[in-house]
């Protein structure tokens, strides 16, 4: 473990430990980069996610990885939930086509799935519930909710999972009336309005606040 570790995200992926520094930065007075590290930083073991909610599953990685590591850990959990659906894939958006992490089978049956829903009853969100543990036993979970509507293609290099599939119902104001996914927005402009980035913005203060 990195000496300086200040807190640590229940994540192998290098984009969200970015993106939660990104975050927190601003709330967290002289927060540097090396204060905030991953779950490969530490070797921490996967826990297994038995939760039937995005809270839950939030709830068992950040429990495990500070009892681990002995710090303040955020873990968060996260998903599509189509209307349509009745709010599925949800929780087992990650393994939506029987494999984990296999995006582009994940977006290919999704849009299988939907393929005859008209536009109009193709609306979707993004889902993410952020909880903070720390090793004296303090627990505090927000969510943060992105609307949006299900394209028919996918589109956009940027992002990850179905980022390419929706639309979000917010949108910059360079779009200029042409909807833009998730993929096609750029970090900062994702970060202003995603799911994740709302959950972990009502989190920062709570986070400032134990890691002062």
């Amino acid at each position: 473990m990195t000496s300086v570790a200040r807190l640590v995200l229940a994540t192998h992926n290098p984009h969200k430990v970015a993106e939660l520094r990104a975050i927190l930065a601003p709330v967290v007075t002289g927060l540097r980069p090396e204060d905030v590290v991953g779950s490969a930083d530490v070797a921490a073991p996967v826990p297994h996610e038995d939760g039937v909610t995005f809270e839950e599953n939030a709830l068992i990685k950040a429990r495990a990885l500070a009892a681990f590591t002995g710090l303040p850990a955020i873990a968060d959990d996260s998903g599509l939930c189509v209307d349509v659906l009745g709010g599925a894939p949800g929780v087992f958006s990650a393994r939506w086509a029987g494999r984990h992490g296999d995006d582009a089978a994940n977006l290919a049956l999704l849009l299988e799935q939907v393929a005859d829903v008209p536009d109009a009853h193709r609306g979707a969100g993004f889902t993410c519930a952020a909880a903070l543990v720390t090793p004296d036993g303090y627990e505090h979970v927000e969510t943060g909710v992105m609307r949006g509507t299900l394209t028919r293609a996918p589109r956009g290099e940027g992002g990850f999972g179905y980022d390419p599939i929706l639309v979000p119902d917010e949108q910059p104001a360079h779009a200029a009336g042409r909807l833009l996914t998730s993929a096609e927005l750029t970090p900062q402009e994702k970060n202003a309005i995603s799911h994740r980035g709302k959950a972990f913005r009502l989190l920062a203060p709570v986070v400032a606040a134990r890691l002062r």
